[in-house]
């Protein structure tokens, strides 16, 4: 089945406009993507930390063609609509914002992610009134493309320790008005704040999942008002950690037990075209 890049758009609207919560898993390569959607996730994100560690660097250090060809790759294997994690835009000027949102399109995402982290340890976040203006240009360059694009407007504040639960509020709220279709604020970490952050705005809200430490449940963050729960690079580091176990099996006990509680090469083979 091969699905035009604007009905995944649209599958990936309709996915926030109906009722209840989804979950948006984050593969890291063609094959991870394709088994999520054989396992029937109806949707997809790209992790920057991810992408970033599969050509050997940390987050936040690979360039923005190294990042749309990784979900050029991710969106280009499944017929489900691919959001991608596009860090801050590349750059702090609303012009590089709206320019990447644009190239984000032409790699055949369906939506992607811009967050207000400024890469300052100083000053970590963009001037709440640049932010503002970078997600209000971001929004027009998502509109421009006529595919439906869908904006996710994210604040680190609670990463970066600045402002606390008003602050993100009073961010999330602003980028709402600005033009944003999905907003986010990683770091939530009790439900009472995940409850106050959807209550206090009108569009959808996408809380980070897998992180260590927060057990919620989905049923918990859907009746807190989540309606996207994304996974982070965490299910990669679960594969890495596969393999650190069957590393480690070999290396001190000489034994190959892991062997017996992987995937076969039958169950893989339906995830690799030919």
């Amino acid at each position: 089945m091969n699905i035009t890049q604007a009905e995944k758009a649209k599958r990936f609207r309709a996915l926030h406009a109906a009722p209840g919560i989804f979950v948006i898993p984050n593969p890291w390569d063609a094959v991870s993507a394709r088994l999520l959607v054989a396992r029937g996730f109806t949707a997809l994100a790209t992790s920057s930390a991810a992408a970033a560690a599969l050509l050997g660097k940390a987050d936040n250090t690979i360039t923005r063609d190294e990042a749309l060809a990784h979900a050029r790759l991710i969106a280009g294997v499944v017929d489900v609509p691919v959001s991608a994690d596009l860090e801050n835009g590349f750059g702090a000027a609303t012009a590089t914002v709206a320019e990447t949102i644009r190239l984000a399109a032409g790699a055949g995402l369906a939506g992607g992610s811009i967050e207000d982290s400024s890469g300052d340890p100083v000053h970590p976040l963009y001037d709440l009134n640049l932010a503002v203006e970078r997600v209000a240009a971001a929004g027009e360059a998502a509109r421009s493309t006529g595919l439906g694009f869908v904006l996710t407007a994210r604040t680190e504040n609670l990463l970066h320790d600045v402002g606390g639960l008003d602050e993100t509020v009073r961010r999330l709220q602003a980028y709402e008005r600005a033009g944003a279709d999905v907003l986010f604020a990683p770091g939530l970490r009790k439900l009472e704040d995940i409850r106050a952050v959807c209550a206090a705005v009108k569009k959808p809200v996408n809380f980070m999942g897998g992180m260590k430490g927060m057990n919620f449940t989905v049923a918990e963050l859907a009746a807190a008002g989540v309606k996207r729960i994304s996974l982070a690079a965490s299910l990669y580091r679960a594969a890495l950690t596969g393999v650190d176990a069957a590393a480690r099996e070999i290396r001190d006990q000489g034994t190959f037990t892991y062997a017996s509680r992987i995937l076969t090469s039958d169950e893989v083979r339906p995830l690799l075209r030919p």
